[in-house]
């Protein structure tokens, strides 16, 4: 099982990244194990599309779920089609998004949870 975390950072200790399209990082864990790799997003600066490319990266990396704290329209129809469930969670860090997923404390989202454009010029730095 691979989960991936948005962080803005590249360890378990990092704050998650509310934004998914342009988080800074993916971190993705086998929750089990806590194996974990922490990948730079290169959709964080693309002027379109981030959510989407950004979805087909994790599906490329055979994600099943991803942890972040908002997604928006296009990024939640691309991760729906891949099927990569979707759990929100809005702050807190990568270790504790992990616990809490293998608590069953997070809800899966099926549909977007801002609208579109969301991330352009926001978020944490």
């Amino acid at each position: 099982m691979k989960l991936a975390v948005t962080a803005q950072g590249i360890d378990l200790d990092s704050a998650i990244d509310p934004r998914f399209g342009r988080c800074q990082y993916f971190v993705i864990i086998d929750p089990d194990t806590e194996e974990f790799e922490a990948i730079a997003n290169q959709s964080l600066t693309t002027s379109g599309g981030a959510g989407i490319q950004s979805a087909q990266f994790l599906a490329d990396r055979k994600v099943d779920a991803v942890i972040t704290g908002n997604v928006g329209p296009n990024a939640a129809r691309a991760l729906q089609g891949a099927g990569i469930e979707v759990y929100t969670m809005t702050s807190g860090t990568v270790r504790e998004a992990v616990k809490a997923y293998k608590e069953g404390k997070l809800s899966t989202v099926s549909g977007a949870t801002v609208g579109p454009h969301f991330g352009m010029g926001s978020g944490a730095k």
